[in-house]
């Protein structure tokens, strides 16, 4: 028979393996500002290069891939010319939106925090 202790334990466990999903998905110091960014609207690669200050071409680069091989992102070539690329945020990365806010909120009162301190 289970004892609440290992209930707990199971829980725990069960917790730190999710957020280790997490964390492999979103690692990185710019993935979860490119998901923030498209959440937003639909961006070619230079605007988000624009947008997300810091980051190099190469990183955005691979970022944008490992974004879209997670399907977090969908890349959308145009028929222009010059050829655009388009990325754009997947329904299913849509569902980070909410974590984007709540980290954002999170580092406003932190950065508050700091300049107070």
């Amino acid at each position: 028979m289970e004892t609440e202790n290992d209930i707990r334990l199971k829980q725990c466990y069960s917790t730190v393996m999710a957020i280790q999903d997490v964390v492999d998905i979103l690692n990185g110091k710019w993935k979860i500002s490119i998901i923030a960014c498209l959440c937003y609207k639909k961006m070619r690669y230079s605007d988000l290069l624009k947008e997300i200050k810091g980051i190099s071409g190469k990183m955005l680069s691979r970022d944008l891939k490992e974004l879209e091989v997670n399907l977090l992102i969908t890349r959308t070539v145009l028929s222009t010319q010059p050829i655009m690329v388009e990325y754009e945020i997947t329904e299913y990365g849509a569902t980070l939106k909410d974590v984007t806010k709540v980290i954002a909120d999170w580092g406003i009162k932190h950065r508050q925090r700091i300049i107070e301190k």
